[in-house]
């Protein structure tokens, strides 16, 4: 039986550069949302793809909502893990959700999502296509009209 892909939770680990702080010698806030972007670029790898594969389909995700609730600052030289999980909250919506801990001392920084829609290469909104519905759907599509949804 596959896993089915709300479980799939994959960890990516950065460390805190010294650019990513401000002046108080905290990670600037807006940081945050890079590092959610990148919890979900080894997300997808984890599947087997990435987003230049999805761009040379002709599928681009732009965010259409964030949320970032920021619980304990990160500093320079913190060794960070984010994971990531997916869900569908809509037929053509896409939802990441991100917690983020520092490694050591271990404790949990930040929580949040992305929410995302699928647009074609004139940024035009477009239901998500077969291939990346049965991509992220490994038991079949989540909505059973979806799926004969037009792409």
């Amino acid at each position: 039986m596959k896993t089915p892909i709300a479980s799939i939770k994959t960890k990516a680990v950065l460390r805190v550069l010294y650019g990513d702080t401000d002046a108080m010698g905290q990670a600037y806030y807006g940081q945050y949302m890079r590092w959610f972007e990148a919890g979900r670029a080894e997300w997808f790898r984890h599947l087997g793809t990435s987003y230049r594969n999805l761009e040379e389909q002709g599928i681009f995700l732009p965010v259409i909502e964030a949320h970032c609730r920021y619980l304990r600052p990160a500093f320079y030289d913190d060794i960070l893990e984010i994971e990531t999980c997916f869900h569908f909250p809509a037929p053509a919506r896409l939802r990441f959700d991100y917690v983020i801990h520092r490694q050591s001392p271990p404790e949990l920084l930040a929580q949040g999502y992305t929410v995302h829609v699928c647009v074609n290469g004139e940024r035009k909104p477009l239901k998500p296509p077969r291939w990346l519905r049965e991509l992220l759907t490994p038991e079949g599509p989540l909505d059973p009209a979806a799926q004969e949804a037009p792409a």
